[in-house]
């Protein structure tokens, strides 16, 4: 997984704060809490929630073949 300073998925090009993607674990913290989710194109995020916003801090890529069912695509 990267690092990404981008707002949208470099795989796909949706927003990272816009549907669709599923919502797979959320993991409180002391500053608000950590999601990891599924982007529409498949690919893994792991996202930081805080008083600051939603941000994606970290993105695996999408596994080759067909789009995971489920994701929204």
């Amino acid at each position: 997984m990267t690092s990404t300073p981008g707002t949208v998925c470099p795989h796909c090009g949706r927003p990272d704060a816009h549907a669709p993607f599923r919502l797979l674990s959320r993991h409180t913290t002391a500053t608000g809490h950590t999601e990891w989710a599924r982007c529409g194109c498949g690919s893994l995020q792991v996202r930081v929630v805080d008083d600051g916003g939603a941000r994606v801090v970290s993105r695996g890529r999408p596994a080759p073949g067909p789009v995971p069912a489920g994701t929204g695509v």
